[in-house]
């Protein structure tokens, strides 16, 4: 895979504009204000493993409209608490939704707890832990979770799952072994961007890296890249073209980029330049419009969409470590 988007030098002069609404901050005070009359109401049942250093939990806590999202909480099982606490969020359709403990044992090994948590509907391979209670699928609807509600923001799917990231920060710091006022969030590709959504619109977190993420800068992304996901939006409006517009102004609302522009805590962003998924333009705009004081960009000059490759979670805790530790 050659560069197919912008060089490192061009990125270093991009900039894109933002396309947000007027009322972005208004719906995403409104659709939180629905939703906080909720009870979080978290279960933390403990689960069998072979990880004798771990305490390990299986979570379920309410969501958007009170749906009951599962994750996982991992602690080192000796150090004492409060501990610090990385909220993980996960890619789109990845593999097998949460997958099992046994995928997210690094930041225990740092010395910190984590929440991981289950996307609604994104069981990938196998049925997903967490379904996605949909009242009305069929409109501005498709098979893609892009475009799912894309006439009408009140009822996009990502409406739902970024308040879901909210959510489980929230749930994360209620937990009696995180210390709350040392929370991060974490996330690669889909994972990445709620990172960011989820910080955008949560106060106070000690940290926030997102890995070549996803949901940023939709048109620019599907004006870059062939690839999936962003090539559902392509296809989607090759076949209604009366509803570019509309389209876009739905997925301003979902934007990372947006959410960026308000963030506060330090952050790490970074860029494969050969990542044909997230094109290096849409995970740049998010940097660049990040509103956080202290920002970092890593870029990986040969690095696809898996970005650093096994140099990537050293980046990353790295970061983590540096804000989250002491």
């Amino acid at each position: 895979m050659a560069i197919i988007d912008l060089t490192e030098d061009q990125l270093a002069d991009y900039d894109c504009v933002r396309e947000e609404p007027a009322d972005f901050d208004a719906f995403w005070a409104g659709t939180l204000d629905l939703v906080r009359p909720v009870p979080l109401d978290p279960v933390f049942t403990p689960y069998p493993t072979a990880l004798a250093e771990l305490d390990v939990l299986d979570v379920e806590f309410a969501g958007w409209n009170g749906d009951r999202i599962k994750g996982w909480f991992l602690a080192p099982r000796h150090l004492p608490g409060p501990l610090p606490c990385v909220v993980e969020f996960i890619g789109y359709g990845y593999g097998c939704g949460r997958a099992t403990p046994y995928q997210w044992l690094t930041a225990p090994a740092a010395g910190f707890a984590t929440l991981v948590m289950d996307n609604r509907g994104q069981g990938g391979s196998l049925p997903a832990d967490t379904p996605d209670p949909d009242p009305d699928p069929a409109r501005g609807s498709s098979a893609s979770f892009l475009l799912r509600g894309a006439d009408d923001p009140d009822r996009h799917y990502y409406r739902r799952l970024t308040t879901d990231a909210v959510r489980a920060v929230e749930v994360a710091r209620a937990h009696p072994r995180v210390d709350a006022d040392r929370v991060a969030v974490l996330g690669g590709s889909q994972g990445g961007g709620l990172a960011l959504a989820a910080a955008g619109l949560t106060s106070g977190l000690a940290a926030v890296v997102a890995q070549q993420p996803f949901l940023c800068h939709y048109r620019r992304a599907t004006q870059a890249t062939d690839s999936h996901p962003y090539f559902e939006i392509t296809r989607y409006l090759r076949t209604n073209p009366d509803r570019v517009e509309r389209t876009f102004r739905t997925l301003s609302y979902f934007d990372s980029v947006n959410h960026a522009a308000r963030i506060t805590a330090p952050t790490l962003v970074t860029v494969p330049l050969m990542d044909d998924v997230c094109p290096p333009t849409t995970t740049m705009a998010a940097h660049r419009h990040c509103g956080a004081a202290e920002k970092e960009l890593k870029v990986w000059p040969y690095g696809n969409h898996s970005g650093g490759e096994m140099f990537g979670p050293a980046a990353a805790f790295d970061f983590l470590v540096k804000h989250l530790a002491g």
